[in-house]
């Protein structure tokens, strides 16, 4: 055991944070997990934060990070679907030849097959069938 009570440390890097995760053992002989996240603040300054967590409440935590984990990919994955419906509902709604696309008149207008999308401020023309 090292002075300051280490057993074993690893380091995930990441773009503006690291995380260290040492498994540590105090003077009583207990063994915990620390996790401590180091993130560069102003200046040359650090700003370091940290957990401490007990072997014998390791399997408590894992749980519940673990629950948290399978929410956040069964969210990712109902977000996901959503998303696709959304976008096959609006294909299907404007796909061609649809007409729910509205087309603006002026107030007395009569409307004119001419090719020409008439809004009142612009004019787009459409392309033949």
């Amino acid at each position: 055991m090292s002075i300051r009570g280490e057993l074993f440390t690893t380091q995930v890097l990441l773009d503006n944070r690291s995380y260290f995760f040492n498994v540590k053992e105090n003077r009583a002989g207990d063994v915990f997990l620390q996790i401590v996240e180091s993130k560069k603040g102003d200046g040359a300054d650090f700003d370091r934060h940290q957990i401490s967590i007990f072997a014998e409440d390791m399997q408590k935590v894992l749980a519940g990070l673990d629950d948290s984990l399978k929410f956040i990919e069964k969210e990712r994955k109902e977000r996901a679907k959503r998303r696709a419906e959304i976008k096959a509902a609006k294909e299907a709604k404007y796909a061609l030849g649809g007409s729910d696309k509205k087309v603006y008149r002026k107030k007395g207008e009569e409307k004119k097959d001419d090719g020409i999308k008439r809004t009142g401020k612009v004019i787009h023309i459409k392309s033949k069938k």
